[in-house]
């Protein structure tokens, strides 16, 4: 591959090069899991996602990892796993600064519980992206889960398909997750990820947009942006749209974002919130 011409770091994983199109090698790519290339109006993108599956029954995390590969293979995504039996391997991973954008997470683990490496994972590493999907042998956990936010909940014996339907939401969510909202304060325009987005406030003739890295504010209609926003996002009040992706806690009449922000849930929206959220748990 020839040399970059021109490149700059965006920011986490997100580079923009410059590179003449006939020497593009796109295999030279694997390894980076968001790599765009830019020819005139022309983009290439290339990813890796980073699996981790954490079960102490080695059985289940074979299983597991198998469907997971073949399902990559049949639809050509590229994924690099990582296997632990223990929440203690998982954590000490995650304490390095690695990353997962997808994790199958056993709950009864030993000393340090599936349910404990989740609340260290949201708390302690402040990684509210991460999608978690739990396993268990019983289905009394709901309560306790909601915390720690998981994506799905599987029980044993685990179903095949079911891993495949998991995997394949968690995929959509982590690839949305890196596109952006947009819009414009006076002359500038901004734009911010949709999972950095806590959310809208309508004030006035004004937006308020709460963000994991501060607010903004800027002139326009919720009504409108309603319309532009992914499905993660949730009108809860006439006045408040919220990312699911981040309640940290949810009772009938309020929601409690992960920076510890407390919404009022309309009457008109309350049965229609519980009802979405319910639903995911």
């Amino acid at each position: 591959m020839a040399d970059a011409q021109d490149s700059k770091s965006c920011g986490g994983n997100l580079v923009w090069v410059q590179v003449p199109p006939p020497a593009f090698d796109v295999n030279s790519l694997e390894n980076s899991k968001e790599f765009f290339c830019k020819f005139g109006c022309i983009y290439l993108r290339w990813e890796m996602y980073q699996i981790g599956i954490c079960d102490d029954g080695k059985n289940t995390c074979a299983f597991i990892e198998d469907v997971v590969l073949k399902y990559g293979k049949k639809r050509n995504v590229k994924m690099d796993i990582q296997v632990w039996n223990s929440g203690e391997e998982l954590c000490a991973y995650l304490e390095t600064g690695k990353q997962l954008d997808i994790l199958y997470l056993d709950i009864e683990l030993f000393e340090v519980s599936g349910i404990d490496a989740g609340i260290f994972i949201r708390k302690q590493m402040e990684n509210h992206t991460m999608q978690i999907i739990y396993i268990s042998g019983k289905q009394s956990y709901a309560q306790q889960l909601f915390k720690v936010q998981p994506m799905d909940f599987l029980v044993k014996p685990i179903e095949e398909e079911k891993i495949e339907e998991t995997l394949a939401l968690a995929l959509k969510i982590v690839g949305r997750n890196t596109k952006r909202f947009e819009f414009q304060l006076g002359k500038e325009y901004y734009y911010v990820p949709y999972g950095d987005i806590l959310c809208f406030v309508s004030d006035g003739r004004k937006v308020r947009l709460l963000t994991t890295s501060g607010e903004k504010e800027f002139y326009g209609k919720l009504k409108n942006i309603i319309k532009e926003l992914p499905e993660d996002f949730l009108v809860i009040h006439k006045s408040y749209v919220v990312n699911k992706q981040r309640i940290a806690r949810y009772t009938y009449e309020t929601v409690e974002l992960d920076n510890g922000r407390v919404l009022t849930i309309s009457q008109a929206q309350r049965k229609q919130v519980r009802e979405k959220l319910l639903k995911e748990l």
